[in-house]
C-alpha cells in the first residue's frame, strides 16, 4: 500500500512536468503573430526580379522559426522570434514596409545594396531593440525620420548613397550608443547637428566622410563652403570693374549729349542768321 502510494505520487509529479514540456515545445514552434504580419507585409512591398526570395511565401510566414534557425533566406531567429534580417545585394525593388515595426524583437535590419525607393518609415521607431540599421546604396527618398531616436539601442545608422533630402535630425545626436553614422552622398541640406559632429564626453564623433557628398550640407566637420568658386579678390575686382564700366558709360552718354546739343545750337544759329535782314 505504501509503495503504491509512492508510485502514485511520482506519477502526479511526472504529469505536470510532461505537460509543461509539451507547452514549452509548442510555444517554440508557434510563430509570433507580429512576426507573421511583419514578414507578410514586407514580402508584399518588395519586388524580387532575381527570385532570390522564393521561400518567402505565405505558408512559411506562419512558422518562420524553429529555435535559432529560419526557413527564410536572410532571416535569423532567436528563441522563435525574428531578430535579424539581412537582404543585401539582391536587386530588390519596391519600398520598405512600415509593418517592419511588427518585428519587435528585431536587432539588425540590413537592406543595403538594392534598388529600394520611397521613404524610410517613421514606424521603425517601434523597433526598440534595433541596434543596426543599414539601408545604404538604395534609391530611398524623403527625409530622415527623427523618430529613429526612439530606438535607444542603435549603434549603427548607415544611409549613404541614397536620395535622402532635408536636414539631419538633431535628435539622432541623443543616441548614446551610436558609434557608426554615415549619410554621405545624398541630397541633404542645412547645418550638421553639433550633437553628431562635436559630441561631448566619450561619445564618438563623426568625421567629414560621414557627411560629404551632400551639396547643400554645411558646418563642422566639412570644410568651409566656397563662394561659388570666386575668391574675395575676384568679387572685389568684379565690383570695381562694374563701377568703372558704369562710369565710362555715363561719361560717354554725357559727351554724346553735349555733341548733339552743340549741333542743335549751331543749326538754330544758322536758321536765325538766314531770317535776319541784311544791313
Amino acid at each position: 500500500m505504501g509503495g503504491g502510494g509512492g508510485g502514485g505520487g511520482g506519477g502526479g509529479v511526472v504529469r505536470p512536468l510532461l505537460l509543461f514540456t509539451l507547452l514549452t515545445c509548442t510555444s517554440l514552434t508557434t510563430s509570433d503573430p507580429n512576426d507573421e504580419a511583419c514578414l507578410t507585409h514586407l514580402s508584399q512591398s518588395l519586388k524580387d526580379p532575381t527570385k532570390s526570395l522564393q521561400n518567402w511565401t505565405q505558408p512559411n510566414f506562419a512558422n518562420p522559426c524553429s529555435g535559432f534557425t529560419s526557413y527564410l533566406p536572410g532571416a535569423t531567429c532567436n528563441n522563435g522570434r525574428i531578430y535579424k534580417l539581412s537582404l543585401t545585394n539582391l536587386s530588390l525593388q519596391g519600398s520598405i514596409s512600415p509593418y517592419l515595426s511588427n518585428c519587435t524583437n528585431l536587432q539588425s535590419l540590413d537592406l543595403s545594396s538594392n534598388s529600394l525607393t520611397g521613404p524610410i518609415p517613421a514606424d521603425l521607431q517601434s523597433l526598440v531593440n534595433l541596434a543596426v540599421l543599414n539601408l545604404s546604396s538604395n534609391r530611398l527618398q524623403g527625409e530622415i525620420p527623427p523618430q529613429l531616436a526612439m530606438c535607444a539601442y542603435l549603434n549603427v545608422i548607415d544611409l549613404h548613397d541614397n536620395f535622402l533630402s532635408g536636414q539631419i535630425p538633431q535628435q539622432l545626436g541623443l543616441l548614446a550608443r551610436l558609434s557608426a553614422f554615415d549619410v554621405s552622398n545624398n541630397k541633404l541640406s542645412g547645418p550638421i547637428p553639433g550633437s553628431l559632429a562635436n559630441r561631448s564626453g566619450n561619445l564618438p564623433r563623426f568625421n567629414a566622410s560621414s557627411f560629404e557628398g551632400n551639396k547643400d550640407l554645411y558646418g563642422y566637420p566639412l570644410p568651409p563652403m566656397k563662394s561659388n568658386g570666386l575668391s574675395i579678390l575676384a568679387i572685389v575686382g568684379i565690383g570695381l570693374g562694374s563701377g568703372l564700366a558704369s562710369l565710362v558709360l555715363s561719361f560717354t552718354g554725357v559727351c554724346i549729349w553735349l555733341k548733339v546739343t552743340e549741333q542743335k545750337m549751331a543749326l538754330d544759329e544758322g536758321k536765325i542768321s538766314q531770317l535776319m535782314p541784311d544791313y
